[in-house]
């Protein structure tokens, strides 16, 4: 019988991560479940008995790039390695991804990772001379109906200092440009108690800066019923040893007040909000089915300033929606100087499959919505140039995330994630994952300078 260091030796995989947060969290929960099968993490394809893909759909051709890279891991199959597709284009695409790229052997979305032990089975067994014949192929794709959380103890995380925690799945909300609700499911929460648990565990482990993930994270519903978003964003802040806590990213519908108020009663939550607007114009909120105005969202931005703390405030734009006139798109950048955003994140409208928008008319041309792109992002430019002074003589208190050798700076993140690089003269040298005092001395338009100080 072997032992699981001689199973390791003998099972071993890559799994290559692309998209946002919520896709590397997943993939850090992958890497535990299968280094709990037997299986070892291995750094180059040529290591690997199994190629893994873990895939993001929110851009524009995101299927063909996956597609591609299939393509380039074709020329291992004839050293009898086995591939996957995870994650959103596997759910998406579905099996049309065996007819497509005949060598993959395993398709599995995210909404059905919690049944990979049962799947890795399927796929160890495919390796006997009885299947030769016939290739493997395995698939894990729930439908949007399914209730259950990927939940495990075995998350390998790749930070030994901030953590994440997904607290909610899936989305109920069909923006109309928007593929999540189709690639991973309904809105299911886990229950307050088992974030608080995973929580105190990472505190137990040395953590201490949280990030709770979802895709709209403030749509939290407790199942048990016991604690709203804020309560448990509070309750997470509370846990002793956390000094730090994050959450990403808020729906404007479901952004409340009392958000605000856990933010100021309690001192570990971070002064940082990412609310996502899209568009400063009410007429293309309400094709982007964003079930809000452009007043509704200026009443929690409204919320957001009156707070007793200065709470730093990003957010997400799209230009070129279909249908976005030049007086539409004059309003969001007017909405970019009444806010003021310590940071945009930009994009041009893509259409994305078996969304709502694919059937509107009155496309944006693409150079048009290039322009427009290049005029907002000009813009934020001169309004990030603008408050990134103020902070010019402030002490900021930073978690040290590394340093950069060649400008002999340390790297630091700031309640308000900020970046703010800083020297340190001396014998007085900060250590990664600590936190330290910074005096800014200079700004930039992405960034800060300081020195510390003791």
């Amino acid at each position: 019988m072997c032992g699981v260091g001689e199973q390791s030796a003998q099972k071993t995989f890559y799994l290559e991560t692309f998209g946002c947060q919520m896709n590397v969290h997943d993939s850090e929960k992958v890497v535990g479940t299968l280094v709990q099968e037997g299986y070892r993490q291995v750094e180059t394809v040529e290591q690997a008995d199994l190629i893994l893909y873990n895939t993001c759909s929110i851009r524009d051709k995101a299927e063909q790039k996956v597609f591609h890279r299939l393509a380039d891991f074709k020329k291992l199959q004839a050293q009898g390695k086995k591939f996957g597709v995870l994650g959103c284009v596997a759910q998406q695409e579905g099996e049309k991804i065996f007819e497509r790229a005949p060598h993959v052997s395993l398709v599995c979305g995210s909404a059905s990772y919690r049944n990979l032990p049962s799947m890795l089975v399927q796929l160890e067994a495919g390796k006997s001379p009885a299947a030769a014949t016939t290739p493997v192929r395995i698939t894990g794709l729930d439908d949007r109906q399914t209730e259950e959380c990927f939940e495990t103890e075995f998350t390998a995380r790749t930070n030994p200092h901030r953590g994440y925690i997904t607290i909610i799945e899936g989305c109920d909300k069909f923006c109309a440009y928007c593929v999540v609700p189709f690639t991973r499911g309904r809105e299911r929460s886990r229950t307050s108690e088992s974030v608080l648990v995973e929580a105190r565990q990472m505190a137990e482990m040395g953590y201490t800066e949280i990030q709770l993930l979802g895709q709209n994270v403030n749509s939290y519903r407790d199942p048990t019923g016991k604690k709203s978003f804020a309560e448990l964003l509070a309750a997470v802040g509370e846990v002793c040893g956390i000094r730090r806590v994050r959450f990403t990213t808020s729906h404007p519908r479901d952004f409340g007040r009392d958000i605000i108020e856990a933010i100021d009663a309690v001192p570990t939550l971070c002064d940082h909000v990412h609310l996502p607007v899209q568009s400063g114009s009410t007429r293309i909120l309400e094709a982007m089915q964003r079930l809000y105005a452009r007043d509704e969202y200026m009443e929690r931005i409204a919320w957001i300033k009156a707070a007793k703390r200065e709470i730093s405030i990003t957010t997400d734009v799209i230009v070129g929606f279909p249908g976005e006139t030049e007086s539409d798109f004059s309003e969001t950048l007017n909405l970019l100087d009444e806010v003021g955003y310590d940071g945009v994140f930009s994009f041009k409208y893509s259409a994305r499959p078996n969304t709502p928008a694919l059937n509107l008319d009155d496309a944006i041309p693409e150079e048009e919505k290039s322009r427009r792109l290049e005029v907002l992002m000009a813009k934020q430019r001169e309004i990030q140039i603008s408050r990134y002074k103020k902070y010019v003589g402030q002490r900021c208190e930073v978690m040290v995330e590394g340093k950069n050798p060649a400008r002999g700076q340390w790297i630091g993140r700031t309640s308000q994630n900020k970046t703010l690089n800083f020297t340190a003269g001396g014998s007085q040298q900060p250590t990664v994952g600590s936190y330290a005092p910074v005096l800014v001395t200079a700004s930039f338009p992405n960034s800060l300078v300081g020195e510390l100080v003791m």
